[in-house]
């Protein structure tokens, strides 16, 4: 077959695509990325076609749209943030229409919903590719929802139908835009498609583990949470000799990053907060801040800028980081204990179900950080039942192989 897969989004959020994309190929198949001029050479580095999505991330994320959806923190302003994006995300519709063009199948992110009516008017099926459990459920809240208070079984299936609504509605005029330019009509029951994701031809895989959120006993038929799809360095990679040099000099150290939500100007300003909370708690630290923080030089502190967490994470004591789906991910694959530092949306649900599993501390919302919080949560992480439980977990993660059974689901399907 020849495989579309359609993603948007960060380095982060494409890797478990490239996963995914890697074991169907590997498998015989065909495959094409469509994803942000950014990542061009990242996906041909790993032996898949690309497809140009005509805009870059570096671009996208210094709009003043992208800057506040990092701020968001409730389900209000996450819904405000969503209408926000539909100018982004109306720039992004003709590359990922054209993508789908000659495919047999498309698989597609949840911010790039044109691939199901695509594949509707293809007539060739989609999969929808989830980096996280979005199909209702009454077992448990929408991740936007998760770190609030609980109201019961019926509130809680709620939840995902309004998280769906969000969703669509970043897709929805944008989408609709594109489709009248092109075809001059709506398509059929032009709707939001996420729930009509649960048939054999329009089925749901789920980059996630059944040991982080368990299967829920109401979801329909044709709903795969696979385990977690990884991404590891290419074979020839080796980390930078000084780092090395650095990790041999003492004990583990503690990493903390923010990714792509780091706002630059703060950078200073959060450096020494964290250097400060390194300190009080006794640990040195690899820390990727962003900014202009690459001039600091400190015998107890390395600075580096892009590594691949599948190696670094399991050189370190701890891993302090926003609370992303992947990089929460990674903190569980590597067996140690987490600190997440939510700065918006659902990472307020990884950082609470980090300390649900027991295998690192409360989370600390960005806007309430401060050294001493830091120490703290880091003495946490640190303590023998932590540690011992994130390791035990790790091996759980670690035994898993999701983006070959996701591979295997698909091709069993189709």
């Amino acid at each position: 077959m020849k495989i579309s897969i359609l993603s948007t989004g960060s380095r982060g959020d494409l890797q478990p695509y490239i996963a995914l994309g890697k074991a169907l190929m590997d498998k015989g198949q065909q495959v094409q990325i469509a994803t942000l001029l950014d990542f061009q050479e990242f996906v041909r580095g790993y032996g898949l076609d690309y497809f140009p999505v005509n805009a870059r991330l570096s671009t996208l994320l210094n709009s003043d749209v992208v800057a506040n959806a990092k701020k968001v923190d409730n389900p209000i302003k996450f819904f405000q943030s969503f209408r926000e994006l539909t100018n982004i995300a109306g720039e992004l519709q003709t590359d990922l229409f054209d993508a789908c063009v000659g495919s047999d199948l498309i698989i597609y992110h949840p911010g790039a919903a044109i691939g199901y009516f695509a594949a509707q008017k293809m007539g060739v099926p989609a999969v929808l590719a989830s980096p996280f459990p979005m199909t209702p459920t009454s077992e448990y809240p929408s991740l936007i929802f998760y770190h609030f208070p609980r109201f019961g079984r019926v509130y809680n299936k709620l939840t995902h139908k309004i998280f769906e609504k969000i969703m669509w509605m970043a897709s929805k005029n944008p989408l609709k835009k594109f489709w009248l330019d092109r075809f001059r009509k709506l398509p059929e029951n032009f709707s939001c498609p996420y729930g009509k994701q649960n048939t054999k031809k329009f089925p749901t895989i789920i980059s996630c583990s059944q040991h982080v959120f368990t299967n829920p006993k109401d979801w329909p038929d044709h709903i795969y949470n696979t385990g977690y799809w990884f991404l590891d360095e290419e074979p020839d990679w080796v980390p930078p000799q000084a780092l090395v040099n650095f990790l041999h000099k003492g004990p583990p150290p503690v990493y903390v990053g923010f990714g792509s939500v780091t706002d630059s100007n703060l950078a200073k300003e959060t450096l020494q907060l964290v250097i400060d909370g390194l300190r009080k708690a006794g640990c040195r630290g690899v820390l990727s801040l962003g900014g202009k923080t690459e001039k600091f030089k400190a015998e107890d502190i390395f600075i580096l800028d892009d590594i691949p967490h599948s190696w670094l994470f399991s050189h370190m004591s701890v891993v302090i980081h926003h609370g992303g789906a992947g990089t929460t991910a990674a903190g569980f694959r590597a067996g140690v204990p987490s600190v997440i530092i939510p700065h918006s949306n659902d990472q307020f649900a990884w950082g609470k179900r980090v300390f649900e599993l027991g295998v690192g501390s409360k989370p600390i919302p960005r806007k309430k950080l401060t050294s001493e919080g830091l120490a703290a949560a880091i003495r946490y992480a640190l303590k023998d039942e932590v540690r011992k439980a994130a390791t035990t977990f790790g091996k759980k993660i670690q035994s898993e192989n999701g983006a070959e059974q996701a591979a295997n689901i698909i091709l069993d399907i189709f």
